[in-house]
């Protein structure tokens, strides 16, 4: 009999990273509208998703920028990150969901973020949401 291993293959482990990210994005998106709106939606507010595959390809637009510009980005402001301690971390994931967002416009894909307030918070709720349900599936 063939022992089957407990790790799951690299694909896999992608798909399950997009299947998370993406569910957080969506309940980041929720959440911030929720404040500014006044009720829970995806489609009204500063937080706008489309439908499920915007959701998604907005996920893979949120890691490719968060793969290719953010270390860039950390890397300039080291020293930012020093004097606040870490927290312009916050500032820097925010603008980096801003840049997410530009590069789903100049593709036409229905994903918006409108304002740093709201790229701030929910750049935050992303990483919360993303960081529970990662741990939650281990």
């Amino acid at each position: 009999m063939a022992r089957r291993s407990s790790q799951s293959g690299p694909l896999n482990s992608l798909l399950i990273r997009l299947v998370v990210n993406t569910g957080a994005l969506a309940a980041a998106a929720g959440i911030v509208n929720y404040f500014s709106v006044g009720y829970f939606t995806l489609r009204e507010g500063p937080f706008f998703i489309g439908d499920w595959q915007s959701a998604i390809i907005a996920s893979l637009f949120i890691g490719l920028v968060n793969a290719l510009i953010r270390p860039i980005v950390l890397m300039t402001t080291c020293l930012l990150q020093l004097l606040t301690l870490g927290l312009f971390t916050l500032v820097v994931n925010g603008l980096m969901l801003l840049v997410a967002s530009w590069l789903a416009e100049r593709f036409s894909v229905a994903f918006r973020v409108d304002g740093f307030g709201a790229a701030f918070w929910g750049a935050l709720l992303i990483s919360l949401v993303s960081t529970m349900l990662t741990k939650a599936l281990k």
